[in-house]
């Protein structure tokens, strides 16, 4: 009897967890870090001007998601990035091509 109530305690916490999460997706829906890879010696400069546009275009375009960088990766190697919703992913991926995109986490 103690393994009956066991497991649907165990089940009960499953699907409490799965609800949550379900839950969860739809409060906070994916975001996409899409990314501008510059190389060579100006590589920096480069992306940290890019992020400008980056916000320019935010800004034009009034994309909820406000979130850009650039970083460094090496002296030869940097990025520029924005993050954006799945919703917004397609049309910003289209209008300004960016080289690669990765799910964000904070």
């Amino acid at each position: 009897m103690q393994w009956i109530c066991l497991l649907q305690k165990v089940l009960l916490n499953v699907n409490l967890c799965s609800f949550a999460n379900i839950k969860k997706n739809k409060i906070m829906p994916r975001q996409i870090k899409l990314i501008w890879d510059f190389r060579g010696p100006a590589a920096a400069k480069t992306a940290e001007h890019h992020e400008i546009h980056l916000k320019e275009y935010i800004a034009i375009e009034k994309i909820p998601e406000n979130i850009t960088g650039f970083e460094i990766m090496n002296d030869m190697h940097a990025i520029a990035f924005m993050v954006v919703t799945d919703e917004y992913m397609i049309g910003v991926r289209d209008a300004l091509k960016p080289h690669r995109g990765e799910v964000y986490a904070n």
